[in-house]
């Protein structure tokens, strides 16, 4: 995993970014709305289009390692969506500030959180799963500075029997699940497996 040669995680994030999706359409967005930047005050998500690296719309968080770093190490996260939508910066921004309250409430890989409401309307997807983010290799994973790093988990939304099953099974199990039924994890419509 490439260093970035700067102390700033700002800097660094865009610049692994950048290099990632080499080809694609990219911007930097806010959110306006709600308290996200009163946990996390520099929240921004980058937007990479349709590309080489993947065939779907990519959405990462920037500035929940800056809220919610513990020596050197934060996470930020990545949602993937068939479509442009605010929803998708919405989502990452509720789970943003959900992930920066109290300790109690850091999110890793493996953990669960419960949107309140679904992805898209008529969607059954209302859960999200923090997965490693299989979609798009291990090279987006990992982001590293002189001083610290960050990991980009993905934020895989996933029904409420999804998340049941998950938690009745273990993790491995659910995932064999999407893989032998070849989900589109980009399809806010997509069919629940369970």
């Amino acid at each position: 995993m490439p260093s970035h040669p700067t102390n700033d995680p700002r800097a660094a994030l865009a610049a692994h970014l950048d290099s990632f999706f080499t080809g694609h359409s990219t911007t930097w967005r806010t959110w306006p709305c709600g308290p996200i930047y009163q946990r996390v005050p520099g929240f921004e998500v980058f937007i990479a289009g349709p590309g080489p690296r993947l065939n779907a719309w990519t959405y990462v968080t920037s500035g929940c390692w800056l809220a919610t770093e513990h020596d050197g190490h934060g996470l930020e996260f990545i949602l993937t969506a068939n479509r442009e939508s605010d929803r998708c910066v919405e989502l990452l921004a509720i789970n943003a500030f959900y992930h920066a309250g109290p300790p109690s409430q850091r999110l890793d890989h493996g953990h669960t959180v419960n949107f309140g409401e679904p992805w898209l309307p008529g969607s059954v997807l209302d859960h999200a799963l923090i997965s490693l983010p299989y979609p798009y290799g291990p090279q987006l994973e990992i982001c590293t500075w002189d001083g610290g790093h960050a990991r980009l988990l993905w934020l895989l939304p996933i029904s409420r029997a999804e998340r049941d099953f998950k938690r009745d099974h273990g993790l491995e199990a659910l995932e064999q699940r999407f893989e032998q039924a070849q989900v589109d994890y980009a399809n806010p419509q997509r069919a629940t497996v369970i």
